[in-house]
């Protein structure tokens, strides 16, 4: 396991692209609502200077957001698009016992990943494993 995973240095974990294209053919993806130019998964991304948290989303959104304190402010809007009638495919750490949890993502699909996801680090550093399972959340119905 990548010791990396454990620290701080970052909260921003890039996904698989192979992982990402699968649910990409599925449905056809409009926006990466967290990302940066060096791990966007669609050709409309949000930057952290851009702040995805109060930008308009579109109908058909990924997210892999930071997994630091942060990550409540992303499933809350995600489930509020998706309450606007958006669909947000999220990847998020499966952390059940978490308020956010229970509050943002239990009333939707979620899909508990067997195994654990091997993520791309940014800026060119080494893989690594997650510690943690993850899920896919369904923010919302495509219509």
């Amino acid at each position: 396991m990548n010791d990396g995973m454990f620290s701080s240095e970052t909260d921003e974990w890039a996904t698989p692209p192979e992982f990402f294209a699968k649910l990409d053919r599925i449905f056809a993806f409009q926006l990466d609502v967290a990302a940066d130019a060096t791990n966007a998964k669609c050709a409309r991304y949000f930057t952290k200077q851009e702040n995805g948290l109060i930008q308009k989303w579109e109908s058909r959104n990924w997210m892999n957001p930071p997994y630091g304190k942060e990550i409540a402010a992303w499933v809350k809007k995600a489930d509020e698009e998706a309450e606007n009638g958006n669909l947000t495919v999220a990847l998020l750490p499966a952390r059940t016992d978490t308020a956010w949890f229970h509050k943002y993502c239990a009333k939707w699909h979620c899909v508990f990943l067997r195994g654990r996801i091997k993520f791309e680090r940014k800026m060119g550093g080494a893989a690594g494993t997650a510690p943690f399972p993850s899920m896919i959340v369904y923010f919302g119905i495509e219509r």
